[in-house]
């Protein structure tokens, strides 16, 4: 692989306009696409095999004018203080709204309306009230005339002096990331400039970077309606895609460099580059992937297209640093060095000069050398320290949002507060009872449930045009997420046959939680092993692997625990902007292990590959461990930076799955970066000491020579091993 990715660095850099051309082609073609495409929709939402998922195919089959998955509003009206909605002012300003609603402007995607007088939807003192609008399309999809006809509906009522809130899903727009992710690329500049000390070089990351995400989110958008991709799809494939393009195209640069720096011709140094660090990228895109498309075991096609989408943006990354950055690296020259540098590197004194460079410690060998003089406290404080935050993980709450976890300002969030204090908890958490049967069976199914607890109401059958079917409304006693409702769920669904089924928002959180759940284990095993698999043809070590992913699992409970220290507890909630706690969200433990992992293997690549390669070419191990750290902690450091500021830049989003999938990426790769692979890592590897690198003959003439650490391209180009101490005659380790 080394051999072959060498020649394409050599040759990109050769015929770099050619290469660049290509790449600038192909993201203007994305751009046109995604420009000239529909706006993406909300996305459908299915759960298949679940019984709340079987009721709304079973509402599409019977009830085929309902559209059980439109856009719903609750129009939420309640009188001035001392007076009622029954009152005649009051009701004519509500029977005003309901005309609006139902011949004003956008109401061609209204399928229905209901009149609260008609239907007695007025609470017990008489204070509150609601009008239901029914939709023809999801709120993602709802026309601007529409929309703005809904929130304008109730502005004559508001001058009356009542106070008119509106929920539901009909308001729903696509997520607003906020100036964040600008904020996270400048941390990302500065950081690279720190690196480099040249603004080329640092600059050259971003730009190719860009370009990737460019093309890849472009072409999520531009493919959006025909592959129904949700709203949150390219802002996720845009998080991961940004961190991994700017760290991929770091190394090969920092590469680069070192290879300008011991006195390489410039085409030489891109494709020495390009099959060295190259080799390191390849594997660590392809961990990443792996983890991504994995979310397809979960079998929630919403979640699965994330992950694909994802993927797909990791491999741009990939090909882009492979191929446009060595370009790119032709067309900067001497640049990409810092200006003290240039001269010196290209002189005669060259090698000389980087020989008495390597002579002052730098602060990755330091730290390696300090751990391994005390690689049990190290390991002790990095295990003990992770273990402590992980604790708040053991009270993890999973549920899915509704407005009852969106920030107290919104209108959403004060009409359901509206309709728990006029109708009860209960009323926001209706439950729709579909039955596959006559009249008979539905009546009896209602009896059955008014003599549950937990039931505050529950309306007459909805039977459908053939009477073969229909809809039952429960409004339980608490509100959707509480443990009685869950438990009322549960209850009636055991008492029923399977001609009864349960659905409706509380039922599809049950489900949805309880298949997260289920899959998580599978997923985990999945993606672990394949990727286990992977990092034994990189490294040629079993226990190097297995560290590896039990780093991994460390790193990110105690993210999780973070997780729900901030956004469950509200630990320093205002400070990473959480305007309301609540429980975590249902996909985000699998979709955490999912990307963590893979971007965990990507620092595990990265730094272990140069400790490996030092290792082959007859360095003890634990000068191995100080050969890597000398060579790779700086850029590791920095590439970690970058990921944090690129997450944490999520934080600014109006959407809280990115909010919380923002915040829990970065501290996740933070404590993964710094405490495991930069700390842990390195104390097991001195223990270990040669048994580190241990793989069973046979195992290793079974496994294919993937050649990360660059031996065939050494033998290729004519270069002899360097003739030092064979790596399995001292067992010492050593204190350099």
């Amino acid at each position: 692989m080394a051999t072959f990715l060498y020649r394409i660095g050599k040759g990109a850099f050769r015929r770099r306009g050619l290469v660049a051309l290509a790449w600038v082609l192909l993201l203007f073609a994305a751009v046109f696409g995604a420009a000239t495409a529909s706006a993406p929709t909300s996305g459908s939402f299915s759960i298949p095999g679940t019984e709340a998922q079987k009721a709304f195919d079973l509402l599409d089959q019977r009830f085929p004018g309902l559209a059980a998955d439109g856009a719903t509003a609750r129009i939420v009206v309640k009188a001035p203080e001392g007076a009622k909605v029954t009152d005649p002012g009051p009701k004519a300003e509500v029977q005003k709204i309901v005309a609006a609603l139902k011949s004003g402007p956008g109401a061609e995607q209204v399928s229905s309306v209901t009149d609260p007088y008609e239907t007695q939807a007025v609470s017990q003192d008489g204070s509150t009230t609601y009008i239901s609008a029914k939709y023809d399309v999801s709120g993602m999809e709802l026309k601007d005339v529409t929309r703005d006809a809904l929130k304008d509906s109730g502005t004559q009522a508001k001058a009356a002096g009542l106070n008119v809130q509106i929920g539901g899903d009909a308001l729903m727009t696509a997520p607003e990331t906020g100036s964040g992710e600008i904020i996270g690329i400048a941390v990302a500049a500065i950081v690279l400039v720190i690196t480099f000390g040249s603004l080329i070089a640092a600059g050259l990351p971003l730009l190719t970077a860009l370009i990737g995400v460019g093309i890849g989110v472009s072409s999520i958008t531009a493919l959006a309606n025909v592959l129904d991709l949700g709203t949150t799809t390219s802002t996720l494939a845009m998080m991961i895609g940004l961190a991994v393009g700017i760290d991929y195209a770091l190394f090969i640069v920092s590469r680069y460099r070192a290879e300008l720096a011991e006195g390489r011709e410039r085409d030489e140094a891109a494709g020495r580059a390009a099959g060295t660090a190259g080799s390191a990228v390849v594997f660590a895109g392809l961990t990443v992937v792996i983890a991504l498309v994995g979310l397809a075991v979960v079998n929630i096609p919403m979640l699965t297209k994330m992950g694909f989408a994802a993927a797909g943006t990791v491999v741009i990354a990939v090909l882009v640093a492979l191929t446009l950055v060595p370009a790119i690296l032709g067309f900067a020259g001497k640049k990409v060095l810092p200006a003290g540098q240039k001269s010196r590197l290209f002189g005669k004194g060259a090698t000389k000069a980087a020989a008495g460079a390597e002579e002052k410690p730098n602060g990755g060998t330091r730290w390696a050398r300090f751990v391994l003089r005390r690689p049990v406290m190290v390991l002790l404080a990095g295990v003990i320290g992770l273990g402590i935050i992980a604790v708040p993980a053991s009270k993890l709450e999973m549920a899915l949002p509704d407005d009852g976890s969106l920030p107290v300002s919104t209108t959403q969030r004060q009409a359901y507060e509206m309709l728990s204090e006029g109708f009860g908890p209960g009323f926001n958490g209706p439950l729709m009872v579909v039955v596959d049967g006559d009249k008979a069976l539905a009546d009896k199914t209602v009896d059955r449930i008014k003599g549950l607890d937990g039931v505050v109401a529950v309306t007459p059958p909805n039977l459908n045009e053939a009477g073969d079917a229909a809809v039952i409304t429960v409004i339980p006693k608490e509100r959707g997420i509480s443990t009685q409702t869950k438990d009322l769920v549960q209850e009636i669904r055991d008492g029923s046959g399977d001609d009864v089924l349960v659905t409706g928002a509380t039922a599809m959180e049950i489900d949805f939680t309880q298949k997260m759940n289920d899959a998580l284990l599978p997923y985990l095993a999945l993606v672990v092993g394949l990727a286990f698999l992977l990092l034994m043809l990189v490294f040629r070590s079993i226990l190097v692997p297995l560290k590896a992913a039990l780093g991994f699992l460390l790193s990110v409970v105690a993210a999780l625990g973070a997780v729900v220290a901030v956004f469950q507890w509200g630990w320093l909630g205002s400070l990473f902007g959480v305007e309301q706690t609540g429980p975590i969200m249902s996909m985000m433990p699998i979709f955490m292990v999912g990307v963590v992992f893979g971007l965990a293997m990507d620092y595990e690549v990265f730094l272990v590959t140069r400790m490996r390669e030092a290792y082959v070419h007859g360095e003890r191990p634990g000068q191995a461990v100080v050969t890597g750290f000398r060579y790779s902690a700086r850029v590791v450091v920095a590439a970690a930076v970058i990921m944090i500021a690129v997450f944490a830049g999520f934080l600014g989003a109006t959407d809280q799955m990115i909010k919380m999938i923002g915040f829990g990426l970065a501290v996740a790769v933070f404590f993964d970066a710094f405490v495991v692979r930069m700390a842990i890592v390195p104390a097991v590897l001195a223990l270990l000491g040669h048994k580190a690198w241990w793989l069973p003959k046979w195992l290793d003439r079974l496994l294919p020579n993937v050649d990360v650490e660059g031996e065939s391209l050494r033998k290729h180009l004519g270069e002899s091993p360097k003739a030092t101490e064979g790596p399995g005659k001292d067992r010492e380790l050593v204190n350099a």
